[in-house]
Parts: C-alpha cells; sequence; structure tokens
C-alpha cells in the first residue's frame, strides 16, 4: 500500500503540474482519500509515530533547503528574513490567535497556541511551487522567503513548545523562562549546527567513500546533528538547517551528487509527510469547525501576514509590489499540521480541535495561495528571467582532478557557440572542450571547424567558470514576455557611465550633484546598497533596469524607452 500511495503519488505530481494545481496539496488529498475517511479505508492514528516521521521528515527537508541557500543571498535577505522569522511570527501568532479565540471560543493561551502552530511559512510549498510554474524571482524577493521558511520553523517551535508548557502548568511563563528558553534552544542549535556542519563537512573532504555513499553520509551526519541537539533541548530544526548552510557554502566533494541525491529525499519526505498527515485527519471531523476554522484562515491570510510583513520589513525600504508578494505567499504547509500533534503528545485539552484546525488552514493556504502564486508574481513583476543552464553537471570523482567538474550543452539556434570555430572558442580560464557529439558521432575537436546546432558540446571547468560558459553556451528558456530584450530593453550601459551624460543622450534632467554619479551608485543608493537583478526607475521616458552585478554593485543597465501612453 505504501508504495502504491508512493507511486500513484508520483504520477498526479505530472498531473497537478499541467492543471496549475500545487503538488503538495495533492498529495495531502491523496493521504485524505487513501485514509480511512476515504475509499482507501486505511486506519491510521498513531500520533507518535507521526510526530516521529513528521519531525524527521521536516528535518531533512530543511537540511536540503539549507544546502541550497546561496551565502550571496545573506546581503539582501538575511535581516529582513529574521525579523520575519522572529517579529514576523509574533506578530501573525497574536493576530490569528485572537482570531481563533472570537471563532472557536477558546481562552487566550489557547488561541495563542493554535496562532503559533499555523504562523510559520513552509519553504517546500513556496518553492515547488516556484520550480512547477518555472518562475524566477528577484533575488531580494527569492533570498528573504528563503531564508525567513528556513528559520522560522525553530521559532515557531519554540513558541508551541513554551505555550504547552503553560497551558499544563496552568498560568503563563515568566518573561525569565520566555527569554532563558528561547536563548537555550536558540543559541546551543546555532552552536551545534555551525560546528556541526563544520565537521561534517571536514569529514566528507577527506574521507574515501564509494561515490554513492557521500550523500547517505550528509543525510545521517544532517540527522545526528538534528537528534543530538534536540536530546539536549536545543533547536534541533534550526542546526541541520544551519549544517546544511555549512555544507552548501563551502567547496565539497561529490557536491553535485549529494545536491541532486537530497533533491530526491527532499521529496520523499514531502510524499510521506503530506500523505501521512492526510492519512491522520477524518474529514467527517473537519466539518462542524469549517466555520470558525475559515475565518481563522482569513484572518492568518488577509490580516495577519500582510500586517506582520510590512511592519517587519518597514526598515529595509522594500518596494511596495514586493511586500505584497511576501505576504501572499506566505504559504502553510507540512509544519503547522506536525505542530498540530505536540499538544496531543502532550495531552491537552482540545487537542484534536487544534489539529483539525490547523490542517484546514493548510488546506486553504494551499488552494488559495498556491494556485495564485504564479499569477501573484507575474502581476507583481517580481518575476526575472530565467539565467541560462547546462544540461548536465556530472561530477568527476577522481581526486586528482578535485576542484573541476564536467557539464555539457546542447546547442541551440541562439546559442553564441554556434558556427563559432573550435579551436578559437573564448573558453575562460583553464576550460577544455573535451568531444563534441554530432548525430551520435563522437567527434574529435580536430574533426570539426565550427559548432553547429544540435551538436552536444562536453567541457571540463571550473565551478566558478560556470556562469561564463552558460553565457556562451547556454539558450535561456524564458516566455515571450522574459525573453532578455523584452524584460531589460535593447540597449546596454555600462554601470561607470556617468548619470549627467545619460541624461544629455536620452534628454532627461540630472540635479547638478548628481551629473558626475556612475549610474552603479546612483541606482544603489536608490535601493539603499540592496540593489538585485531586474531592479528598475525611472528618469521620465527612460527606465533603467538592472541588468548584471558584481560585488553588490550593478555592472550592466539596461534601457528601455517608454512611450507617453505607458508611462
Amino acid at each position: 500500500m505504501v508504495s502504491l500511495l508512493l507511486f500513484v503519488s508520483i504520477i498526479a505530481s505530472r498531473v497537478s503540474s499541467r492543471i496549475g494545481a500545487p503538488m503538495l496539496l495533492v498529495f495531502l488529498i491523496l493521504g485524505v482519500l487513501a485514509g480511512v475517511g476515504g475509499p482507501g479505508g486505511i486506519h491510521f492514528s498513531s500520533i507518535p509515530v507521526a510526530h516521529f516521521i513528521g519531525s524527521l521528515a521536516l528535518g531533512i527537508i530543511l537540511f536540503d533547503g539549507g544546502l541550497r541557500t546561496h551565502i550571496r543571498d545573506f546581503h539582501v535577505g538575511l535581516k529582513p528574513a529574521l525579523s520575519l522569522s522572529t517579529l514576523g511570527v509574533l506578530v501573525t501568532t497574536a493576530l490569528t490567535g485572537l482570531a481563533a479565540v472570537f471563532a472557536l471560543h477558546l481562552q487566550i493561551m489557547q488561541g495563542m497556541l493554535l496562532g503559533a502552530m499555523v504562523a510559520p511559512t513552509d519553504a517546500a510549498a513556496v518553492f515547488s511551487l516556484l520550480h512547477q510554474n518555472r518562475l524566477e524571482l528577484k533575488q531580494r524577493v527569492a533570498a528573504t522567503l528563503e531564508i525567513e521558511s528556513g528559520s522560522n520553523d525553530p521559532m515557531a517551535v519554540f513558541l508551541v513548545l513554551a505555550l504547552i508548557a503553560s497551558l499544563q502548568l496552568g498560568h503563563p511563563p515568566t518573561v525569565l523562562m520566555i527569554v532563558k528558553g528561547f536563548f537555550w534552544q536558540m543559541g546551543i542549535g546555532a552552536l551545534t549546527g555551525l560546528l556541526g556542519g563544520r565537521f561534517l563537512l571536514a569529514l566528507l573532504n577527506h574521507i574515501e567513500l564509494h561515490s554513492s555513499l557521500y550523500p547517505l553520509l550528509a543525510l545521517s551526519g544532517g540527522v545526528l546533528i538534528f537528534s543530538g541537539t534536540t536530546l539536549i533541548n536545543g533547536s534541533g530544526f534550526l542546526a541541520i538547517y544551519l549544517a546544511g548552510l555549512v555544507l552548501g557554502n563551502h567547496p565539497l566533494k561529490a557536491q553535485n551528487n549529494i545536491l541532486r541525491m537530497h533533491d530526491g529525499f527532499a521529496w520523499l519526505s514531502q510524499i510521506i509527510l503530506f500523505i501521512m498527515l492526510g492519512l491522520l485527519v477524518q474529514p467527517s471531523a473537519l466539518v462542524p469547525i469549517a466555520p470558525g476554522a475559515l475565518l481563522v484562515s482569513f484572518v492568518l491570510i488577509f490580516v495577519a501576514r500582510p500586517l506582520a510583513v510590512f511592519l517587519c520589513l518597514l526598515p529595509f525600504r522594500f518596494p511596495f509590489r514586493e511586500q505584497a508578494f511576501i505576504s501572499w505567499v506566505g504559504l502553510r504547509g507540512a509544519v503547522p499540521i506536525v505542530l498540530a500533534t505536540f499538544p496531543m503528545l502532550a495531552g491537552l485539552d482540545r487537542a484534536e480541535l487544534y489539529f483539525n484546525v490547523a490542517f484546514f488552514v493548510v488546506l486553504v493556504s494551499l488552494v488559495l495561495q498556491g494556485w495564485t502564486t504564479a499569477y501573484a508574481a507575474r502581476q507583481l513583476h517580481v518575476e526575472v528571467p530565467p539565467q541560462p543552464k547546462p544540461e548536465h553537471i556530472i561530477d568527476i570523482g577522481i581526486s586528482q582532478v578535485e576542484g573541476f567538474e564536467m557539464v555539457g550543452y546542447a546547442l541551440k539556434l541562439d546559442s553564441l557557440a554556434v558556427n563559432q570555430n573550435v579551436q578559437h572558442l573564448p573558453l575562460p580560464g583553464d576550460t577544455r572542450v573535451i568531444f563534441i557529439i554530432r548525430e551520435q558521432h563522437i567527434c574529435m575537436l580536430k574533426e570539426i571547424d565550427s559548432l553547429a546546432v544540435g551538436d552536444y558540446v562536453l567541457l571540463l571547468s571550473r565551478p566558478e567558470h560556470l556562469a561564463a560558459l552558460n553565457r556562451l553556451f547556454a539558450v535561456s528558456d524564458a516566455p515571450p514576455r522574459l525573453e532578455e530584450h523584452e524584460f531589460f530593453g535593447d540597449f546596454v550601459l555600462n554601470g561607470e557611465a556617468k548619470l549627467g551624460d545619460v541624461g544629455l543622450l536620452y534628454g532627461f534632467r540630472v540635479v547638478k550633484d548628481d551629473e558626475n554619479m556612475t549610474l552603479a551608485k546612483y541606482i544603489s543608493r536608490s535601493f539603499k546598497g540592496r540593489a538585485v537583478v531586474g531592479d528598475s526607475i525611472f528618469l521620465r521616458q527612460v527606465e533603467l533596469i538592472v541588468r548584471e552585478m558584481a560585488n553588490s554593485m550593478p555592472t550592466k543597465i539596461g534601457v528601455k524607452i517608454r512611450h507617453d501612453e505607458e508611462i
């Protein structure tokens, strides 16, 4: 039955992508249909087993999230994300908790407990939707969402445990107890995560194993850090996320193999997690609480989350459209349902109500927000053209050539390398072409004068040269609205160009004090030093759009001329 559910879930994910439905919603519904209240009739009601599997699956998902979070994103996303994952969770908890008190006739502490359960956003839900819809967001928005989603779970867990303790004691904990508990959990979680990640990194880079064992060693090491931290009352979720962050941002043996395998581990964890949580719920139990749970859901989505986002991002001067998008995509996924198992384990009164309401809130969030994420990104203009990528990246797995990787490209019509002489390709650094496949025939370099559409080119290079190779060989599969010339304009200026000279050229006035300022500094100042690709400013009929960045400064600026009817 388990294998059948996995098989059907994976096949159903293909159907969901065609109709635009969130895949996690499909997994959840399959679990409900397979459960005792559906045609599957599977009886599963073990809360301890569900809590154990749910916690482990969340840990693996967070580990994969840490592996894929780039440290360069911290420049634009760390501070706003930490604000959202701490103050934002508190604000969301308070406002949603008050709504729960009113809608479900709960005591104030019970309402706050329910608010804390549904406060955290779900990274897996957000980014699976973006990938499903082939969306690439502005770096500032993507980084903020990614770091927030990975770091707000520990805060929510802390609040849930503190509120459960207060309900068991019959009185709220003292401020000293809250502060002490918070700093202990987060401090121990951060310390064990960073130190454990460093140890695991050194071990992976120095031990000689079969190539297939490196991903398993990384996974078992991450789970060991997670469980060990939890045993000493630290935040295991924070620890495993930070451990993944350490591994993902340092040179790592078999890195591509580890990333590829952990992508599979994360998907497997999501499928198992959502199906299991679907099995736990009884659809008939959702009907009586539907009106109150619907009100809680709407307060969370339309009031609590937007207010928390606007309050937390106020010091960082995010453009309104970006704040609106971050507010809308605060999707709720498996985390609230897993957190709802905590009161059931603790034997609290009305624990089953918390679980059913949390499930209902997640269902509404996935349907309402999940189905409209792609539309919101396009309407709020936070989407940027996707970067071209190689067809394949292959780990060599040979210690003598450590630091190199093989990359393969299938040449398309618009590739810059087409019709170029193989011997005179502008290859970066010590990159070398290994061979070319043309019409199923492996060709040596001396056999080919120039490259043609359909050729498959395999190269040996270093990871730092990948961006240059992508520009030369790859072609972006962006939809027409996001093709580079449509998005960035047909003209490109150097970031060192003087603003006064550009004003004379395009006919707009420049304040005298800014005439000698470079475009790079002017745009950077306009965005408080946090400009990213896709940011734009208007100077009368001219729109200047950041096209390329280096060292946190714009280097290439796209130019669009707006007609009067477009302004």
